[in-house]
């Protein structure tokens, strides 16, 4: 999710290292950390640093007790993800003779079974993380005689998740050695140098040669080559490309913005949020959750606390939690709640989203939730943050850093989020089998792909934008889940493009919004798949009605539905997915739209007028 440098060559590592990291600093952190092989009395041994904050801290401090001279080194930025972002918790982590040092990306879904397994052994941890059980794993294997690729092949075989792991041996200071499942990972090839990265950010001043590795695969640098495999140990070949961005397209992937990087993150953003969430028996699991089954067993209502998009991503949970679970669910903007007296009581479950953790007016409403003695459930993207702290629960969204002012990606995880606490409630009272989860899990774990599908149809988006660039009024229309979709639709083209826009429910038109339709007025309409018949004929009949008066309808529907065509001036195709988790790929080309009109009428899209990433004053 955050930063990793990796470099084996004839420079001094250190500088390499801390030089890399603040290239990647834009990705967002808590802490930050490098180990140096040390081999300047001929017995190898690593020598590390790290430091909770910004890297100035770890620079301060490295600049007070200096590190040794080393040509090979490992760095990491980090965004917490298991335990709190302090110096304990920071990246690299060490083997139980600190023979190994290892930084980590990702999240290693088994660690818990891994961790018990090492601990039984006699192996003392040291730290609340994922990993740490790796750098253990991996110097059991190079004690026990193999090199460190070979022991990196075999600790990979054993982990399950999402990671990317970079390590150096104290015996072996000739080597840097990586590996990658679902997370990001490219070399730096460079003349007697070579570079690891988790974006090319990390080594563009050195080179622009660079390799991209495949899934499952494992490198193996030194100053003179690289070498690639698989886990099982197999010859396997990475794909070399050459990097013709700047350092300032490089951060960005070569997008031209954040925000664009971001919405095409959200395949992975997606799984991320996904994984970890079984036990050994196959049940849901959350992540931090300080109330007990009966607690839960208790709610007797649910109010969803959250501002702008987080409030729209409650919106659509209220729908999903009260089908699953029976609950009655209330949607609340958080700056309103407090100050209308709402009736709270122990058996209330309050359900704060906030992607910074530190929203100032969800943060109050928090507080006095709790003064009112109700229970109170965080859902959020930072590690660490306030409203996790203060909260009894807590949902991490792992979205990983969400630079560009308007949500995107992390919009997608906060709805991953509600699907699950939805399900995990009902796990727990009782309200769905256990096969009916099953089944809503394995739609939701299909997500990525359907949200990737919705990104492969993008130039047409980007086209239609094209097309409106003059336009100056947008209106959105959805129904049941997708009138949540038509206000965050709505949103996005406020916060971008500066226009007037709004959202409604389809069935609102007659009382009152048709007036505003007009020739040649650009309405997006969100249509619900097929098998919510009286939804979807309701929405069809208002899509004629907004026709009829000269709208210009862009129609989203799901694929195979051909009733939509004929009142359809432009149509965008969304995969086939339950009525439920529409919003996820519904809401995909709103933001891909967004982002290209703003473009093409010349706006900052990463840093709109009058804006703030995180509102942390009320």
């Amino acid at each position: 999710m955050c930063g990793i440098v990796g470099y084996v060559g004839d420079k001094q590592a250190q500088g390499v290292v801390i030089e890399g990291l603040r290239r990647l600093e834009y990705r967002g952190y808590d802490s930050a950390g490098i180990a140096l092989v040390d081999t300047a009395d001929g017995d190898g041994r690593i020598a590390s640093d790290k430091r909770a904050g910004k890297l100035a801290n770890l620079e301060k401090a490295i600049g007070e007790a200096p590190l040794p001279s080393s040509t090979t080194g490992i760095g990491h930025t980090r965004w917490a993800t298991h335990g709190a972002p302090n110096d304990e918790n920071a990246h690299p982590h060490l083997g139980r003779v600190s023979r190994v040092a290892v930084v980590h990306n990702g999240i290693i879904e088994n660690f818990a079974l891994l961790r018990t397994e090492l601990e039984r052994a006699g192996h003392e941890m040291l730290s609340e993380t994922d990993t740490e059980i790796a750098a253990h794993l991996l110097e059991l294997e190079v004690q026990a005689g193999a090199d460190l690729t070979t022991a990196m092949q075999n600790v990979c075989r054993r982990l399950e998740g999402a990671f990317t792991l970079v390590a150096v041996d104290a015996e072996d200071p000739s080597r840097v050695v990586a590996a990658r499942r679902n997370s990001p990972l490219v070399v730096g090839v460079g003349e007697g140098e070579n570079f690891i990265g988790s974006d090319v950010a990390a080594f563009i001043e050195h080179t622009r040669e660079a390799m991209e590795l495949g899934q499952d695969q494992v490198v193996t640098i030194t100053r003179d080559r690289v070498e690639v495999t698989g886990f099982d140990g197999s010859p396997a070949e990475g794909q070399r490309y050459h990097v013709d961005w700047d350092l300032s397209a490089a951060e960005k992937d070569g997008y031209d913005w954040f925000m664009r990087k971001e919405i095409f993150e959200q395949p992975r953003a997606v799984a991320d949020a996904m994984l970890g969430r079984h036990d050994g028996s196959g049940k849901l699991q959350l992540d931090e959750v300080r109330l007990s089954e009966d607690e839960l067993r208790t709610v007797d209502k649910i109010i969803i606390v959250g501002c702008g998009t987080a409030n729209y991503a409650g919106l659509v949970a209220k729908y999903a939690i009260e089908h699953w679970t029976r609950i009655p669910c209330e949607v609340e903007l958080a700056h309103e709640f407090r100050y209308r007296d709402p009736i709270l009581t122990r058996d209330t479950l309050v359900v704060a989203m906030s992607q910074s953790g530190e929203t100032a007016d969800t943060l109050m409403a928090i507080r006095h939730a709790r003064a009112q003695g109700s229970r109170v459930l965080a859902i959020c993207n930072t590690n660490g943050s306030t409203i996790p702290r203060e909260s009894d629960a807590v949902i991490y969204t792992h979205a990983g850093p969400e630079i560009g002012v308007a949500s995107t990606k992390g919009f997608l995880t906060q709805l991953i989020a509600c699907y699950l606490l939805g399900l995990y409630l009902a796990q727990v009272r009782g309200t769905k089998f256990g096969d009916e989860i099953s089944q809503v899990l394995d739609e939701l774990s299909r997500m990525p792909e359907h949200v990737q599908e919705v990104l492969d149809q993008a130039e047409d988006v980007y086209a239609l934008a094209a097309q409106h660039a003059q336009t100056r009024s947008v209106l959105f229309l959805g129904r049941h889940a997708g009138f949540p979709i038509a206000l965050e639709g709505a949103l996005k083209l406020k916060e971008l493009a500066y226009i007037h826009a709004e959202g409604f429910a389809a069935g609102e038109l007659k009382h009152g919004p048709i007036a505003l339709i007009e020739d040649g007025l650009p309405v997006f309409c969100i249509v619900p798949p097929r098998g919510r018949d009286e939804l979807h004929q309701k929405m069809v009949s208002a899509i004629q009605e907004i026709r009829a008066r000269g709208a210009r309808t862009i129609v989203l529907a799901e694929e195979g539905d051909e009733s939509i065509t004929p009142y359809a001036d432009e149509l965008i195709r969304l995969p086939r997915v339950p009525t439920l988790l529409q919003p996820v790929v519904s809401v995909v080309p709103l933001q891909l739209f967004a982002c290209e009109l703003a473009t093409q009428m010349g706006h900052d899209v990463d840093q709109p007028r009058n804006l703030a990433k995180s509102v942390t004053v009320e």
